[in-house]
């Protein structure tokens, strides 16, 4: 896998994060996202882990939102795609579309 590919989970948190954008991105955002869109059942540990990894890697920044209610007052850690880390999503998907360009009589229709 090339260094700017990202890992199967790491690819549904950062487009997750893409798709909320970095004034409602945060750890139990991301993970609802995911939820209600793939129906996979997800740990916001594992998007937390998931996140820290890709701040690490220079993908993604966090940083401290205003306090929100919903949150019995605390502030989420929000968190914005660096531009590396829209390149890396895209490497990612085009990697995905060319594998699976011309399968469509395999894997079937998707909706």
């Amino acid at each position: 896998m090339p260094s700017d590919a990202l890992a199967e989970f790491e690819l549904l948190v950062m487009l997750a994060a893409l798709r909320l954008g970095p004034d409602d991105a945060y750890t139990v955002s991301i993970a609802e996202d995911i939820r209600e869109r793939t129906g996979r059942s997800v740990r916001r540990a594992n998007v937390y882990t998931t996140l820290q990894r890709l701040e690490e890697k220079g993908l993604v920044s966090t940083h401290l939102g205003e306090p929100r209610p919903e949150r019995g007052g605390r502030p989420p850690r929000l968190v914005a795609v660096r531009p590396d880390g829209i390149r890396a999503v895209r490497a990612t998907t085009d990697a995905i579309r060319a594998m699976t360009y011309d399968l469509d009589d395999l894997l079937g229709e998707t909706a």
